[in-house]
């Protein structure tokens, strides 16, 4: 089964208010199994608009990241980010086993 990758662009506009988010979203993510492979650490643009956070998230499947985005936890989470950040997610399926 092709694993499920969350892909985050995230410029932070108000970091107070985007705290929130931090602070709620982890257990949404631990609920779905989430695996992160990047978030926020040093990254070049060599391409397109710069961002300030780069964030690749992998999931066992397409249908948990879908399920996990969807999930009345994250939502609770993601509006404590509303304007607080300008951001970009893209949930994208992975390359299949074998």
């Amino acid at each position: 089964m092709a694993k499920g990758y969350w892909i985050a662009l995230v410029t932070v506009t108000d970091p107070e208010r985007y705290a929130g988010y931090q602070q709620h979203a982890p257990a949404a993510f631990a609920e779905y199994g989430a695996r992160f492979l990047a978030r926020g650490g040093e990254a070049v643009t060599l391409e397109g608009d710069a961002w300030q956070r780069h964030v690749v998230i992998e999931f066992d499947s397409m249908e948990r990241a879908l399920a996990c985005y969807r999930s009345a936890a994250y939502q609770s989470a993601r509006q404590n980010r509303e304007g607080a950040c300008h951001a970009h997610v893209v949930i994208a399926e992975g390359l299949s086993d074998g």
